[in-house]
This record gives structure tokens, C-alpha cells and sequence, in this order.
């Protein structure tokens, strides 16, 4: 999930540029919208990525939960001139995990299905894709996310209460030092979450605050790249802060960027983009996976132009280990947003990648 691609703009269809001169030089057409929420099979790689916060009961004795799902498409580019119904053109795998702050635990779970046969779907018209009895639908600015397994599984309805934010310029992302590495990429953040989720035998109603990334290009990762670390964050009082860093095998960053913007930021204005270099990640504390070996920092000091935060995992071990679907062990989970001032101003996820091997996908 992801949540950042780092994309070479090798040639995008026409609904984003109006050639390829246009694409390298990044002034690609705007993005369209309800189509643009849809899937996008000419290009290499793309996701939806739903994460958030949830509360279930009352106070004092509420619970806390976190949760993600995520859909992944990648185009299996060997197999495009083939005419079998039954070539894997496009390949769809999902994660989907909950966190339960209380009983300090993770639960995770996986699929992976190639496209067609009404057993994996994704349409190029709106956000419609599903993988067996997973899914995520949008139908007049609410979504549906639909996750099943031994574990838990979950029902959510999650409304927008805020314009969708683009993200880089008007949608596309730089992810490198070359004006050609860019990815396309929007965020919903903010979205109002009901709806009922299972641990084990109990199912409890739970509400609470998501944000949603979308995002899609020709490439995963810059060459020099291992791995990315993320942060998407809904602050209390309404704002969204995006921030990201790729890094390469000493742990140095490739590239930074991210975003902010305030409720008083109208849609003329829209956020606030970061530039390269304004965007700073330290680790203050790490954490070693039993089952890995692999050391990831839990806790960050992000410095931004918005305020100097510090990021913590609501709990440690958050690693997921989804070998058997996209190929790869990274750690995804709910972290808390403290301010300069060591408030508690917001929640969201934190992403690290690339800790246990170089970042690479199945296709």
C-alpha cells in the first residue's frame, strides 16, 4: 500500500497528458474526477489505501482500534498480447489488517487473484474493485470497505467530509530527482467511519476517522531506492499532513516531499506542497521484529513546515508479512501526532518499507 509509488513517467494515456512532451516536463492535463477515482490497466502500478482510527463503547471504558485495507493492480506487462481469457493481464492482491491498542495484538490477512472471472475486479470508472468477498465501492462521495477472515473481519461505511486533496502538483508527485519521477496521487482524508468490526467471536459497532490514498505510475521505485517512509495523519482539528522520504541503502534520503492543508484552506488555494528538502525524518526509537530480525524506527521526530512532530506507534509490533501476496514484509500500523509542544494534536498510519530487503513487487 501502500501508500507512495514512485513512478517514471515513461508515456500516460491521454487522460492525463497531451503528449509525452507534456508528461516530462510535469504539466500533465488535471485529473478528472469521477474517472480518476477508477482503476488505470496501462500503467505498471496502483493502489487503494484505506487506513484509520477507531473507538468502540463509552468512556472511560472505550476501546481503541486501528485498521487498513489496501488494493493493490499490477500490470503483468508479458502477458498483454496474449489472447486467452485466462492470461493474467493484471494481477490483484489486498491487505487488510486491525489493530487492537487494548490487547496490544495485530491481526492481518491477504489475497491475491488475477483479474476477471468475477473473482477480482476493478473498474476504470469510479472506485469499484474487489477481490473474492473483499471489496471497496464509492457511490455518491461514501465508500464501502468490505474485509473477511478467521481472524476478524469488518464493515465500514466511511463519508467524505472534505475535498479531495491532490496531492504534488495538481495530482502529480514527484518521487525523485528527476522531473520525470513522478507518480499520480490523491488523498481523501478526514472521512467519518461506521460500522461494525469482529475479533475473534465479538463483533462491536465502532466510529471513527479514515483517510484514503490513491495512487498509480510506471514505475515502484526510484533505481537508487529501497524502501519509503510514510506518515498520513488526520489532525484533531481537521487538518491533514502528508510526509514521505525515499531512501537508499545507507538510509540517506533520495527524495522528500508532502503536503498540509488546514480547513481554512480553500480549494483555490489548496494545500500547502512541501519541496524537496523541507521534510525531515530522525529516528528517536527502535523497535526488532521476533520473527524477522528486521529493526524499524517506532517512533520519528518529522519535521515539516508545518511543525517539528513526533510520530509513535500506538504499539510496536506492526509488521506485516504479506510474502504470499505482493512479496513483501513491511510495518503498517496506527500511530499518534504530537505537536512541537508535545501535544497529542492527531492520529493516523505510519508506513516503513524496505527494512527487511530492497522494496520489489509481484508481477
Amino acid at each position: 500500500r501502500l501508500v507512495l509509488a514512485a513512478g517514471l513517467a515513461k508515456a500516460l494515456s491521454p487522460a492525463f497528458a497531451k503528449t509525452e512532451k507534456d508528461a516530462r516536463t510535469q504539466t500533465p492535463t488535471e485529473l478528472r474526477f469521477p474517472r480518476d477515482l477508477g482503476s488505470h490497466p496501462a500503467f505498471a502500478i496502483e493502489w487503494w489505501y484505506v487506513t484509520g482510527h477507531l473507538l468502540s463503547g463509552n468512556s472511560p471504558n472505550q476501546r481503541q482500534f486501528g485498521f487498513q485495507i489496501t488494493f493493490f493492480r499490477s500490470r503483468v506487462e508479458s502477458t498483454q498480447t496474449l489472447q486467452s481469457a485466462f492470461a493474467a493481464k493484471q494481477l490483484i492482491f489486498a491487505h487488510a489488517a486491525v489493530t487492537d491498542v487494548e490487547g496490544k495484538k495485530m491481526r492481518q490477512d491477504q489475497r491475491i487473484a488475477r483479474q476477471g472471472f468475477e473473482v477480482a475486479r476493478a473498474s476504470e470508472k469510479d472506485t469499484s474493485i474487489a477481490l473474492r468477498d473483499w471489496s471497496l465501492q464509492r457511490n455518491d462521495g461514501q465508500y464501502h470497505a468490505i474485509a473477511t477472515s478467521d481472524q476478524f473481519d469488518f464493515d465500514f461505511v466511511l463519508n467524505q467530509t472534505q475535498p479531495i486533496l491532490l496531492q504534488g502538483k495538481r495530482g502529480v508527485s514527484r518521487k525523485g530527482p528527476d522531473e520525470t519521477q513522478v507518480s499520480f496521487y490523491y488523498s481523501v482524508p478526514q472521512l467519518n467511519v461506521t460500522g461494525s468490526l469482529r475479533l475473534g467471536p465479538q463483533r462491536l459497532p465502532v466510529q471513527g476517522t479514515a483517510w484514503l490514498d490513491h495512487e498509480w505510475s510506471h514505475e515502484l521505485l526510484h533505481p537508487q531506492a529501497v524502501g519509503w517512509d510514510w506518515i498520513g495523519m488526520n489532525l484533531f482539528d481537521g487538518s491533514a499532513l502528508t510526509a514521505f522520504r525515499l531512501r537508499d541503502a545507507s538510509g540517506n534520503a533520495l527524495w522528500d516531499g508532502g503536503s498540509f492543508r488546514h480547513p481554512s484552506m480553500n480549494a483555490a488555494s489548496g494545500p500547502y506542497i512541501f519541496s524537496r528538502g523541507e521534510v525531515q525524518f530522525q529516528a528517536v526509537r527502535g523497535w526488532t521484529s521476533p520473527s524477522t530480525r528486521a529493526r524499524y524506527p517506532v517512533e520519528w521526530l518529522v519535521r515539516t513546515p508545518a511543525d517539528f512532530y513526533t510520530v509513535k506507534a500506538v504499539i510496536d509490533n506492526q509488521e506485516l508479512n504479506s510474502r504470499s501476496s505482493s512479496g513483501t514484509i513491511y510495518w503498517e500500523g496506527l500511530s499518534e501526532l504530537f505537536d512541537s509542544n508535545g501535544n497529542l494534536v492527531g492520529r493516523g498510519y505510519l508506513e516503513m518499507t524496505g527494512y527487511v530487503a530492497p522494496l520489489r513487487l509481484l508481477t
